[in-house]
């Protein structure tokens, strides 16, 4: 893709700048007192281009190609890979945090621990992908709803929203169009420095969660898979018009302010979004098409109207209604330029069912991670080579990474054999 040179120098060093500029950290996750608000703009242009001393323009990261659905030129170069919940417990390193910062909040929240957690990854196996380190609920406060995270990763939310009056007229949960004093803000930011300054080369990814997925916790008051999200499917299924409509409207809601907030990390350094409707693979067919899809199309072509050139990757846990490839078709309805594929369907029929979506440019997974975990290193390369191999025999750009996240208790030296076997591709013969 050819590029107007003259604008995207003018762009790159505006973006460098920006970033320059800003240093001073944020104490707290979207606080209305912190400071360093990141500068509109900055992350697209440092995204297009970095400016380099003779005045040339330097390529775009490969995950970031890949994920425009832009071939890679040599049909034998290794795609580029990075794994889902690569940040977190399965390194030492970020376990040693852990007696300083025993909360996951204070971990997600402090901007240089967050900073520090979602480079570990990037450091240790050289992924071409770098993710922020938070979580899909940490915009909630912003809305005016408190919450609390175990270190089992276990979710409470302070004040479940469960009448119909709750959510709008106690105003509990809020619009929030403005997240400029979220630390998401700064830890992508600085992410995006780190690469400068060190002179190496990643694709930098920003996160949200979907609004049905949110809306379960909202709900539910905690993480509710374990009850089969009861008093969500009991919402859901509601005959009486009122409680429907109160639901619609929190997703709604929900889905603006996801939006905006998936806009705010693309102008603070995210170059490529990724999407997760983790929960919503427990509603059968016709709700799903009621209290999903629409608002996973709804956050996508919020972000699209604004950022068009921003590649989203979309992410569904395997559940009853998800596994085995059965969501595939409606995941590619959402709007999304790149489909996550869980571990419970091949990746050669994956792809035979999204590449008749031309907005799906590529496709993301999907070793199993139960097999990183458990399988030998030799098995985890011959595994990994052969999705590979799937991919490129059936000419789909493709970003290589697990079925779901990596496992906690994952060796570390597994996690890097997976990367190492993708970034020596091709094997030798």
């Amino acid at each position: 893709m050819l590029l107007n040179r003259k604008s995207l120098l003018s762009k790159a060093t505006f973006a460098l700048t920006s970033l320059l500029t800003s240093t001073t950290f944020q104490s707290s996750s979207c606080s209305s007192t912190a400071s360093a608000a990141p500068t509109p703009q900055s992350a697209n242009a440092a995204a297009a281009a970095v400016v380099v001393a003779n005045g040339a323009v330097d390529q775009d990261p490969l995950l970031l190609r890949v994920a425009r659905g832009e071939a890679i030129a040599d049909d034998s170069s290794p795609p580029p890979v990075w794994m889902m919940r690569q940040a977190g417990r399965h390194m030492k390193a970020y376990r040693d945090l852990v007696h300083d910062y025993p909360t996951f909040r204070q971990r997600s929240e402090i901007p240089r621990v967050a900073l520090e957690i979602s480079l570990q990854p990037f450091k240790a196996y050289n992924v071409d992908g770098i993710i922020l380190f938070s979580d899909i609920l940490t915009p909630l406060p912003q809305m005016g709803i408190q919450f609390k995270i175990g270190e089992s990763g276990t979710i409470e939310i302070e004040t479940p929203l469960l009448d119909c009056e709750s959510v709008f007229q106690s105003g509990k949960l809020k619009r929030c169009p403005d997240y400029d004093d979220c630390v998401a803000g700064t830890v992508l930011q600085h992410i995006q420095q780190h690469l400068k300054d060190t002179n190496k080369t990643a694709t930098v990814l920003g996160f949200i969660g979907l609004p049905y997925t949110l809306a379960t916790y909202l709900v539910e008051g905690k993480t509710a898979a374990s009850s089969g999200f009861a008093k969500m499917t009991q919402l859901v299924r509601e005959r009486d018009l009122p409680k429907v409509q109160w639901l619609h409207d929190m997703l709604t809601l929900l889905a603006d302010n996801l939006a905006d907030y998936a806009c705010f990390q693309i102008e603070s350094g995210a170059q490529v979004i990724q999407v997760f409707d983790s929960w919503a693979g427990h509603l059968n067919h016709k709700e799903y098409q009621r209290f999903a899809l629409p608002y996973q199309q709804r956050v996508i072509a919020r972000i699209h109207k604004r950022y068009p050139d921003t590649p989203i990757i979309i992410y569904m846990a395997p559940a009853k209604y998800s596994k085995n490839g059965q969501r595939l078709k409606l995941l590619a309805q959402s709007g999304a330029n790149v489909v996550s594929v869980d571990h419970t369907v091949s990746l050669k029929k994956a792809i035979k069912i999204l590449r008749k979506y031309p907005n799906v440019k590529a496709v993301q997974g999907n070793l199993d991670p139960k097999l990183l975990r458990d399988a030998s290193l030799e098995d985890i390369r011959k595994a990994t080579q052969k999705l590979i191999a799937q991919a490129k025999a059936m000419k789909m750009p493709h970003i290589v990474n697990l079925g779901h996240g990596i496992l906690p208790d994952t060796p570390e030296e597994k996690a890097a054999a997976f990367v190492q076997a993708v970034h020596s591709y091709p094997p030798p013969l």
